[in-house]
């Protein structure tokens, strides 16, 4: 009750405990039968010394198949954004171009993970999102709902095996909350459409955060520990909120208490987030919980409406845990799509070769990289 009524006036973001704190459950095995879905992306950032001013977002996808004698997908996706419209449209709210291209991909991923869940309940086949019909083809590129419009659900399988979408990271997206409203109106429609798509195909969504650095929720502990009647920091602890009676546990991080707490296996109490970003995410607000994964303790976060399904709660943790297992401390799915996402110095090499023949056969004249970039690649020193 104290958290709701002074929440404006506090100096540190606490999660809510949605079950007890002492709350340890040992997480289920994995069903022989199961399928692992997840994103990642990578970028090359525009040059104005390249041969053309423009960037790429590159988004690795990764479907792996457990028990069912399939082959898996890995590769990536790529999309060139050039045009002035798409270039230059962060502008206008002081947003540095490079900065948005990270937007962007952030978006890309969520769709290209709803896109491939949508593919794999509706008709069996993971080859979505082809060369002809990803997001590498969109031409409009962020900015329109529009252009990340959902296609109604596809009939669901029966005997469809249990599916977990992941992506690395949180899902809380911070970067978002100091943007101008329409410039987040940009961002997070698509990605939370994106999500709901995964919703309706029931499809559990995960961020996995290794060597998570969180304090929300030993910060709830922070309103029993107060000394005084009402925890008004903006009143009583102004500007010292690290220093303030409260802060018993500084600088604890919560993977240190439930690394006391949990045995190898388990999982402690779900904890809805308290960010303020998250007062725009509605239905899609962010839920969390700590898990030993035995190599370590790691932040596993998901979406309000996971945490409030038994089953999509338990095949979510389940499948978490014996990707990581199988990936010797790390999701496997995560690593490759990781892999397949990066880009190299020699990747960016070749990417401006390309494009520059592309532009020579197009016609353009006077092609060429600027006299500081041609003496970088051709020194005789």
């Amino acid at each position: 009750m104290q958290q709701q009524t002074w929440r404006d006036r506090l100096g540190f973001t606490a999660a809510q405990p949605l079950e007890p704190l002492d709350t340890r459950i040992d997480l289920t095995a994995a069903p022989a039968c199961h399928t692992v879905i997840a994103t990642d992306g990578s970028q090359i950032a525009p040059s104005h010394h390249e041969i053309a001013y423009c960037y790429l977002i590159n988004v690795g996808r990764v479907v792996l198949h457990y028990g069912q004698n399939r082959h898996p997908l890995l590769d990536s996706l790529p999309e060139v954004v050039y045009r002035p419209e798409d270039l230059y449209i962060s502008r206008q709210w002081g947003i540095r171009t490079e900065e948005w291209m990270g937007y962007r991909r952030t978006v890309s991923e969520a769709v290209m993970l709803a896109e491939l869940g949508a593919a794999g309940v509706g008709s069996g086949e993971w080859g979505v999102g082809s060369r002809e019909s990803g997001v590498g083809k969109r031409e409009s590129g962020v900015g329109s709902r529009d252009d990340f419009s959902l296609a109604d659900p596809p009939t669901h399988s029966p005997t469809h095996p249990p599916t977990l979408a992941m992506v690395d990271g949180s899902l809380i997206h911070w970067f978002l909350e100091p943007l101008p409203a329409e410039a987040r109106d940009r961002i997070l429609p698509p990605m939370l459409e994106a999500w709901e798509q995964l919703r309706v195909h029931r499809i559990p969504l995960v961020g996995y955060l290794s060597a998570a650095r969180s304090g929300e929720a030993l910060n709830f502990l922070r309103f029993h520990t107060c000394p005084y009647i009402a925890p008004d920091c903006a009143t009583h602890c102004t500007g010292q909120t690290d220093q303030a009676p409260c802060q018993v546990f500084a600088p604890l991080r919560d993977t240190a208490l439930w690394g006391l707490l949990l045995e190898p296996g388990q999982r402690g109490a779900i904890w809805r987030s308290s960010a303020k970003i998250l007062e725009t995410y509605g239905d899609h607000t962010v839920c969390f919980c700590y898990v030993h994964m035995g190599a370590e303790i790691a932040r596993v976060e998901f979406p309000l409406w996971v945490a409030e399904d038994e089953t999509l709660l338990n095949i979510a943790l389940s499948l978490t845990l014996t990707q990581v297992q199988k990936g010797y401390g790390y999701p496997v799915a995560l690593a490759e799509a990781h892999n397949q996402a990066v880009v190299r110095g020699g990747d960016r090499a070749r990417f401006f070769a390309l494009l520059e023949q592309q532009m020579i056969r197009a016609g353009l004249k006077n092609i060429g990289t600027s006299y500081k970039e041609a003496r970088k690649r051709g020194s005789i020193a």
